[in-house]
């Protein structure tokens, strides 16, 4: 895992710049507001949805074979 330090309004690059992180503001409690340029065809999800889409397809799955 690369670990990086930006501040307000400083970028990541990925990817030769097809997606950059930028990040818009911290927060007094320690949570970050990031904004995230990516193509249309990268899904971006925060990692709670992800895990609830992961559940969904894998339960789908399940009952297709069941059936």
């Amino acid at each position: 895992m690369l670990v990086l330090s930006r501040k307000t309004n400083e970028r990541i690059i990925i990817a030769e710049g097809e997606i950059i992180i930028t990040v818009v503001g911290v927060r007094r409690d320690g949570s970050v507001k990031l904004g995230i340029d990516a193509p249309d065809d990268i899904p971006i999800h925060r990692e709670e949805v992800q895990i609830s889409i992961d559940r969904n397809k894998h339960e789908a799955n399940h009952k297709s074979v069941d059936c």
